[in-house]
């Protein structure tokens, strides 16, 4: 087990107060051992504090006078303190299977952590859940959970996950639902495995077993061009056009069952098949947003000025791992987000601005982000703004979604774009200033305004001049 490094103390906080420095090591709250964030925030809670922390090889105790409830401010380094719960599945769909050699470390951990899932919004099979584990969501309420269910049926579950538990670990499914726990599912539609009958007998089991999910989110598979699973394929437009009026169809039976619609397609769906996205109140309040749920047409609210405030973006690929931004654990509207752990704004993403003065614009953007905006920048007639489709060579196949695009790939596109123009770049594929292939923001060929991705951000971008130059 590691210990929680400090690695941000808030100004004026009553860490600060207490002498709590960033590196010290934190071996003991109140004289217990925290095995992850979350026991951290409730001991943290707590007031007085008592931390047993380890500094240049020195073993000391810090006193903390704070009140009950009041933000601790000291950032630790990790959301998991001990091992995190690796996956011992083999879908021959996961995406860590499909990725490259010579990429970060962290990048190839595959998780099943229920604390993952609660805090970043990590999907578990539940394969590796134990009643100690059910008995500490219960009691700690650690909702909502995000379990990945693919099917009901055990036998095709089972073969999905190449693993024997995978026939029965939905057993814990209805468990949670059992005790109130707030769950989301997703079900990863592979074509010729889990599609046609199989998910249609899937959805008959979730409204006769599970009709107390959240939702249910139905992505496609996601294919590189590093697969080796041959029984793996992309979706063809008819079949994309099947699964969105399939969908639909059960959201009717959901909607006539139990008052709401359940589940939902994917906005990767929608394009793939051609279709335009669901109106708005279709997402009964976009709870999945995060997962790719409405995303096109809540960011088209944004832009259009119908909404004031963003619902927000995706963590970013392997977050969870590799720094996450201010979602998840952090984020506020999460129960474990009260942590101080935030010493300032967690937008410390680098910006450089364009080389000239009221340039013209390039939004870089992954295939699927250029069909959604393309329509709205139409919108504003506007002949200085231009939307630049970024094709993700790296990881090839079916890869299209903005938040996968690497360094390599906006880096070749750029090249071959006009010097001295502005250049906006989503923050979704980001992580800590980095690329997923390791790439910094500052080594791309143009200068890029990296901007956060949703519609009032983009609108605020290409509504501002830029009055300096900035190298």
């Amino acid at each position: 087990m590691s210990l929680p490094v400090v690695v941000a103390v808030a100004p004026g906080s009553a860490a600060e107060r207490a002498g709590v420095a960033v590196g010290d090591a934190v071996a003991t709250i109140n004289g217990k051992a925290p095995r992850d964030v979350i026991e951290w925030r409730f001991a943290a809670d707590e007031a007085d504090l008592s931390l047993e922390v380890l500094r240049g090889g020195l073993e000391l105790t810090l006193e903390v006078a704070k009140r009950a409830g009041e933000p601790l401010g000291a950032e630790v380094s990790s959301a998991v303190f001990d091992r995190v719960r690796t996956c011992d599945n083999h879908c021959e769909f996961c995406f860590i299977y499909q990725l490259p050699k010579g990429l970060r470390k962290s990048l190839y951990l595959k998780d099943d952590d229920y604390r993952l899932s609660f805090l970043y919004g990590n999907f578990t099979t539940l394969t590796r859940f134990t009643e100690a584990d059910l008995e500490r969501v219960i009691t700690e309420r650690l909702s909502p959970l995000h379990v990945s269910i693919h099917a009901t049926d055990p036998d095709v579950r089972s073969r999905m996950l190449k693993n024997p538990r995978g026939a029965m670990s939905l057993r814990w499914l209805r468990a949670l639902l059992d005790h109130d726990i707030t769950v989301r599912g997703q079900v990863v539609l592979c074509p010729g495995v889990n599609d046609g009958l199989v998910f249609a007998r899937t959805m008959a089991g979730i409204l006769d077993e599970y009709p107390e999910l959240e939702s249910v989110a139905v992505v496609p598979l996601g294919l590189s061009r590093f697969n080796t699973e041959t029984s793996m394929r992309e979706h063809i437009v008819a079949e994309a056009q099947a699964i969105v009026d399939t969908i639909e169809s059960w959201q009717q039976v959901f909607l006539r069952s139990i008052g709401r619609r359940m589940v939902f397609a994917a906005d990767e769906y929608y394009l793939m098949a051609g279709r335009p996205f669901p109106t708005a109140d279709a997402y009964e309040g976009f709870s999945m947003h995060e997962d790719g749920i409405g995303m096109a047409r809540t960011f088209e609210l944004e832009f259009n000025g119908a909404v004031d405030t963003a619902t927000g973006v995706q963590s970013g690929f392997f977050a969870a791992v590799d720094g996450a931004p201010a979602t998840g654990y952090r984020a506020p509207r999460n129960p474990a987000g009260d942590t101080g752990l935030r010493a300032e704004s967690a937008d410390a993403t680098p910006v450089r601005l364009a080389a000239r003065p009221n340039a013209p614009i390039g939004i870089l953007t992954g295939v699927f982000g250029a069909q959604v905006l393309e329509p709205l920048i139409r919108t504003l007639g506007r002949d200085d703004v231009r939307v630049v489709p970024v094709a993700n060579e790296f990881f090839g196949g079916n890869t299209a979604v903005t938040g996968l695009m690497v360094g390599e790939d906006v880096a070749r596109t750029l090249s071959a774009q006009p010097s001295g123009h502005r250049y906006l770049l989503p923050d979704v594929c980001l992580s800590e200033g980095r690329f997923l292939d390791g790439t910094t923001v500052a080594e791309l060929p143009h200068p890029v305004e990296v901007v956060a991705t949703d519609g009032i951000s983009l609108r605020r971008a290409l509504n501002t001049r830029v009055l300096e130059t900035v190298s």
